[in-house]
């Protein structure tokens, strides 16, 4: 934050990931506010529990609404908005142990039914606030202070998840990546259903996965992040598979579907 704000005023620690998505986020909403010509208030954030929590209180000046909720509970609260007032620009923000742990049973309800949200996921493999636990996307072996002789489980692939239960627009980023993924927030939220934006979010303190998301050529040490072929066919959803299985970190839209109903077209 470059302003203080004393009713709302935090800390993240240094280098943390969630800076990034925090800027892209306010560009986001700042764009579409501009495009839409409503006011600010027409925008809703709903937070989860954790670091990423923080960014419900995330612009300096008007603010949007923002709702704090209970742990991995981010989407029956957004339904809930949502379906009181349809008009509303409602954007969850969570990270991957709130999302994906507690919260993915909520997941595939909310992708069947299309709801019209935009969920941006801050990805950092750890419950960053809780002091460095492993998380559904922390990789086999890794050593928290909930696994100390490694992880057990296999890595979730997010992104694979969210295809196979039908999540409608899929899209994959780097919190470092600042103007892409605002525009990849933007469009989630222009579009006319269930929009999940995944972001890789380092956790500098417990989990520091920047060089081998960028890669260091003098260690020898290959990118995970690639991006997606501008030729990509993101309506295809057998392409969009093909992306997600290639492994590492694809950076782009990967999947949008077509001429699907949103939940409140559904209901009306």
């Amino acid at each position: 934050m470059t302003q203080k704000n004393p009713e709302y005023d935090f800390k993240w620690c240094p280098g943390c990931g969630d800076f990034g998505v925090r800027r892209a986020l306010e560009q986001a909403v700042e764009k579409r506010i501009i495009e839409t010509e409503e006011p600010i208030e027409n925008n809703v954030i709903v937070a989860g529990i954790g670091c990423s929590g923080n960014m419900v209180h995330l612009l300096e000046g008007p603010q949007p609404f923002g709702i704090h909720g209970l742990h991995g509970r981010t989407l029956p609260i957004a339904m809930g908005i949502k379906m009181g007032r349809p008009d509303l620009n409602v954007v969850i923000v969570a990270g991957d142990g709130d999302f994906l742990s507690i919260g993915m049973e909520h997941i595939a309800p909310q992708a069947q039914r299309n709801l019209n949200v935009c969920a941006v996921v801050m990805d950092n493999a750890v419950y960053g606030l809780t002091k460095g636990q492993s998380s559904p996307t922390a990789d086999e072996g890794l050593v928290t202070t909930s696994t100390p002789y490694g992880k057990m489980q296999d890595s979730l692939n997010a992104l694979q998840l969210y295809l196979t239960v039908g999540v409608a627009h899929i899209a994959s980023a780097m919190s470092s990546q600042i103007k892409p993924l605002a525009q990849m927030i933007y469009d989630g939220m222009d579009y006319p259903g269930f929009a999940v934006v995944h972001v890789q979010s380092p956790c500098t303190e417990y989990n520091d996965t920047y060089e081998q998301l960028k890669g260091n050529p003098k260690k020898g040490i290959e990118p995970l992040a690639w991006q997606i072929p501008e030729d990509h066919d993101r309506t295809n959803i057998a392409a969009a598979h093909d992306i997600v299985n290639k492994g590492g970190v694809p950076l782009g839209i990967i999947y949008q579907a077509e001429h699907r109903k949103p939940l409140d077209k559904r209901i009306a």
